[in-house]
């Protein structure tokens, strides 16, 4: 027989209080049931109420009478016991490294390893309590750096970077990219269930040479046709005409910035005060122009600049005319 003593005033308080601010549902649950039979609810109604058995009842109101408001609390260890151990969830980690994209596998290999049958769901919450999460992969280069060459090429660009913040240089990374209406597609918030269109046609191509600076400085050439040596010599003869104080321009092993067309013009450049600092191969994560690509293709053009081709370059030469003021990036 469940039986309950009359709540004093004080108590009844606290029960209300941790009914309305509890971060734990089980608790306001019971708290709520509690201040119900305290108001004359009869126990069927209550298990109507908390869709709960005259047992769960029966405990919930005994470890009030015994406990008080700790009784409100689940007990340590209670709750059903991990399916996996910490040596097992290592290699469902491992295992999700190698199949990135096929949960299932996973699945089948923890079947097949162990004998225990779980579902996708199971391995999203295991691997997103890891801080592993569904997002975008990156396209990567076809190859290695050398790995003494990397490094050396890197402190190098530490130390340009020290001589640019004491004004002794400028410092500027070069490079190309290519713009068309097949669009690079972003990650949005959209209703589950509905996917955002964004409008996708072939295009002719608009081609982007850029010199960027790490204070969002850019000079860009933008051109309708391909941009090879000849170009790259103009621009550079063009942007960096006056030479206020030594500059590099950081650049990659592209064909068109190694041509002979090119290394003629080292020695006439250097005169001037202008080195070009070649990155190694496979490095384009030391080319911080790469970074204002990504920015643009994925997150700055508009959904609806997609529209149409004019639309488009309009939306290109916006952020352009624009960067460094309403589109930013905040280099280290």
């Amino acid at each position: 027989m469940i039986f309950i003593r009359e709540i004093n005033p004080l108590s009844a308080k606290l029960l209300e209080r941790i009914y309305r601010q509890s971060q734990h549902y089980q608790v306001r649950q019971r708290a709520h049931c509690l201040i119900l039979a305290s108001q004359g609810v009869k126990k069927e109604e209550l298990m109507k109420i908390f869709q709960v058995s005259y047992k769960t009842l029966y405990n919930w109101f005994n470890r009030w009478e015994s406990e008080g408001v700790v009784g409100l609390y689940n007990k340590p260890g209670r709750g059903s016991k991990p399916t996996f151990n910490n040596e097992q969830i290592s290699k469902i980690i491992q295992w999700t490294k190698e199949e990135p994209r096929q949960l299932k596998k996973v699945v089948q290999k923890v079947k097949s390893e162990w004998g225990i049958e779980i579902s996708t769901k199971t391995i999203k919450r295991i691997i997103k309590m890891l801080s592993m999460s569904w997002h975008r992969m990156r396209r990567d280069v076809g190859g290695q750096p050398d790995p003494l060459e990397y490094k050396e090429k890197e402190a190098q660009l530490e130390e340009f970077k020290r001589l640019e913040d004491e004004g002794k240089i400028d410092l500027y990374y070069l490079d190309e990219t290519g713009f068309c209406l097949i669009p690079s597609v972003p990650y949005g918030w959209q209703d589950i269930g509905e996917y955002l269109k964004i409008k996708s046609s072939r295009s002719r191509r608009l081609n982007v040479l850029g010199f960027l600076s790490r204070k969002n400085k850019l000079e860009t050439y933008i051109s309708h046709q391909s941009i090879n040596s000849d170009v790259v010599v103009h621009c550079i003869d063009s942007f960096f005409s006056v030479v206020n104080r030594p500059t590099v321009i950081v650049a990659d092993r592209a064909s068109i910035h190694t041509s002979n067309l090119i290394l003629d013009k080292i020695e006439e450049w250097e005169e001037r005060g202008i080195t070009i600092f070649e990155l190694p191969s496979y490095s384009p994560e030391l080319n911080w122009i790469e970074i204002l690509w990504r920015f643009i293709k994925y997150q700055w053009i508009e959904i609806d600049a997609y529209s149409s081709w004019n639309t488009f370059v309009e939306s290109i030469e916006k952020i352009k005319r624009e960067f460094g003021k309403n589109y930013v990036i905040n280099f280290v």
